[in-house]
């Protein structure tokens, strides 16, 4: 089952260190775009992921194609794309050995949920964590 118990999301949004971000934009006017900003003054390290905007920079991070490129290891995948195309996103979060699998406002995905769970990835669906971040009261990221 995705989690859904505040303290379930506050534990799993104050372990997290570092978000890959699938669907980041480099548009000021699109969410995603504000979302990170805003992860990453609570001091996350968010790497985004988004084929059609590869090489460029967002916040002052590099732009990936896919998540199997990223070196580092990552906490949470943040989704930021349609419901139905959220499998293949959560097949690579899997590969990758994400830890969870965040799927934001209006993204539910069913099946991918169970296949991310069944691999021992946390799930969250329908939600935003910057949303979510101020209204649970997580403290922000210690950089130590």
């Amino acid at each position: 089952m995705p989690l859904t118990a505040d303290e379930d999301i506050r534990a799993l949004l104050g372990e997290a260190r570092t978000i890959a971000m699938v669907g980041a934009s480099d548009r000021p006017d699109r969410p995603s775009y504000g979302v990170m900003k805003r992860l990453q003054d609570h001091g996350y390290r968010v790497i985004p992921v988004n084929p059609q905007i590869t090489g460029e920079h967002v916040h002052g991070e590099f732009i990936f194609r896919e998540l199997g490129q990223l070196g580092d290891p990552i906490d949470i995948v943040d989704i930021f794309r349609r419901s139905d195309a959220v499998g293949p996103i959560v097949d690579e979060a899997i590969a990758i050995g994400a830890k969870a699998v965040w799927m934001q406002l209006g993204v539910v995905n069913e099946e991918a949920a169970a296949r991310a769970e069944a691999a021992g990835l946390k799930v969250v669906m329908d939600r935003c964590p910057a949303i979510e971040i101020p209204r649970l009261g997580v403290p922000p990221v210690d950089a130590g």
